[in-house]
């Protein structure tokens, strides 16, 4: 597929909000390069002379304007959200039992409480149903809550 089959004409409205995304406010720069990809687009300008000018690739202006064509127009320089939800592994009363645990004194042969053996102490735990959680979740459970096994001066 060529971008002569994604052709971009822009309207007005499109056109001045995009030039303002480029020039004004506080904007992600993967946001404004999508918006002057679409500019340029507009003006006739190819994909590979836009892929040059911008330094990005010449599929990623190709996305753009395809994406211009799927969703509504001027979204797609919007990031989109992700296709899935992901359920919470652990309900307050397990991150307590977390917490409790990364604050206990490290097992035998460490000086320290890591990720993983955190992990691995949390599942062998009585007092949670939970059959395995990740490094990741335990990552995440701490940080939230301002926890740091690996720093002995927090949590």
């Amino acid at each position: 597929m060529g971008e002569t089959d994604y052709p971009i004409n822009l309207t007005e409205q499109e056109r001045e909000k995009l030039e303002s995304i480029v020039s004004y406010g506080r904007h992600s720069a993967q946001k404004i390069t999508r918006a002057r990809i679409l500019l340029k687009a507009d003006e006739g300008e190819s994909g590979s002379a836009t892929a040059e000018a911008l330094d990005c690739s010449r599929s990623t202006a190709w996305r753009i304007r395809k994406k211009f064509h799927e969703r509504d127009r001027i979204e797609a320089i919007e990031r989109k959200d992700p296709d899935r939800d992901y359920e919470t592994k652990l309900d307050g009363r397990d991150e307590a039992y977390l917490i409790r645990l990364a604050c206990s004194e490290p097992p035998d042969g460490h000086s320290r409480w890591s990720l993983r053996v955190l992990a691995e102490k949390f599942e062998n735990l009585d007092e949670t149903d939970i059959e395995s959680v990740s490094h990741e979740t335990v990552r995440q459970t701490l940080k939230k809550t301002n926890s740091n096994p690996i720093d002995p001066n927090s949590g």
